[in-house]
C-alpha cells in the first residue's frame, strides 16, 4: 500500500490543471481537421497523479504499479479508472501540462547552486544498432563510466536539494553548452564539476551576478577562493545525490521504453515525483553552524 498523500497530490494537481487549462485555453493550436481524439473517462489530473504516483512507490515497472495498485489496491480511488492498454494510450495527452506543472514546483532562489548532468541510456550498447525507438533521436556519448546510448539530462539546485531547472539533449553534447540557459536569472554562486571549466563561460555568467567555479585540473593555476567558496565547493556531491535519488528512488531511467513520447513521461513525472518528496538532500543542516 502507499504511503503517500494520494489526496494531497491529486488535489494540487488538480488545482495547477484547472488553472492552466483556463490559462492557456485560447493559446493552444487546434487539432488538424479529420484527427479524432476520444474523450476518456479518466481526467487528466487522474492520468497526472497516477503517472506521478508511480515514481513515490516501491514498484520498479509501471505496469506492475498499475495493475495492483491503480486496478487493485487504489480502485477506491480512481472510481473511473480504465484498462492498462488505454491508460498507456492516453499517457502522451498529459506531457505538455505535466511539463508545466514541474515547472511550477522548482525550487526558490537561494543564491547558492549547483550544476550537474548525468546520462539517460535507452538500450544497452550491443543493441544500439537493432533500436528502432530513438534511431535518429538518441546519439552515443560518453561518460565517466564509458560510452552510452541515449541523452543527457542536466540539472541546477539550490543548496536545499530543490530542482531550480533543468532540460534534456543528445547523449554528445558539451555540458558547458546548456550551463547559461539553466543558470538563467540566476545571482550569487553556482558550483559545478571540471567538465565545466570554461573561462568564457565563467565571465559570461559574471555579467549576469553569478559567480561560477569549479575544481582545477592539475596542470592549471590555483584558483583563489574564500573559505566558504571552499566550503560550498566541498559539498557539490550534493548534486549527485539528488541525481542518485532521481535515478534509484524515482526511477527516471530504463531501457523498456516502446516510444520516445513515454520516455519523456516517465522522466517529467519523475521530476514531478521528486519535486513532492518532503525530504530532499539538503545543505541547510550543516550551514546553519557555520
Amino acid at each position: 500500500m502507499l504511503l503517500t498523500p494520494i489526496v494531497e497530490i491529486f488535489c494540487d494537481i488538480d488545482d495547477f490543471y484547472k488553472s492552466y487549462v483556463k490559462q492557456f485555453a485560447g493559446k493552444i493550436l487546434p487539432r488538424k481537421i479529420g484527427k479524432r481524439q476520444r474523450k476518456t473517462e479518466m481526467s487528466e489530473s487522474e492520468i497526472m497523479t497516477v503517472v506521478t504516483l508511480f515514481h513515490l512507490s516501491h514498484y520498479r515497472r509501471f505496469k506492475d504499479f498499475y495493475l495492483d495498485c491503480i486496478l487493485g489496491q487504489l480502485s477506491s480511488c480512481f472510481p473511473k479508472v480504465v484498462s492498462y492498454p488505454r491508460f498507456v494510450a492516453l499517457i502522451p495527452r498529459i506531457l505538455t501540462p505535466l511539463t508545466a506543472y514541474v515547472l511550477s514546483k522548482m525550487g526558490k532562489n537561494t543564491e547558492l547552486y549547483y550544476v550537474d548532468s548525468t546520462k539517460m541510456v535507452v538500450c544497452h550498447n550491443r543493441r544500439i544498432n537493432r533500436n528502432k525507438v530513438f534511431k535518429g533521436i538518441a546519439e552515443r556519448g560518453h561518460s565517466s563510466v564509458g560510452y552510452f546510448f541515449g541523452f543527457k539530462l542536466h540539472l541546477a539546485i539550490n543548496h536545499e536539494g530543490e530542482i531550480m531547472s533543468f532540460c534534456i539533449t543528445k547523449g554528445n553534447i558539451d555540458d558547458r553548452k546548456v550551463v547559461s540557459q539553466l543558470m538563467q536569472g540566476l545571482t550569487g554562486l553556482g558550483v559545478g564539476d571540471k567538465g565545466y571549466i570554461d573561462k568564457k563561460l565563467e565571465e559570461s555568467l559574471a555579467k549576469q551576478g553569478l559567480r561560477f567555479i569549479t575544481k582545477v585540473r592539475k596542470n592549471m593555476k590555483k584558483r583563489v577562493l574564500s573559505a566558504f567558496e571552499k566550503f560550498f565547493l566541498s559539498k557539490r556531491s550534493i548534486v549527485e545525490t539528488v541525481i542518485d535519488q532521481l535515478k534509484n528512488i524515482c526511477h527516471i531511467e530504463h531501457t523498456r521504453h516502446r516510444s520516445p513520447m513515454n520516455f519523456l513521461v516517465n522522466l517529467v513525472s519523475g521530476l514531478a515525483g521528486y519535486c513532492l518528496k518532503p525530504t530532499k538532500p539538503s545543505l541547510t543542516p550543516i550551514m546553519g553552524f557555520i
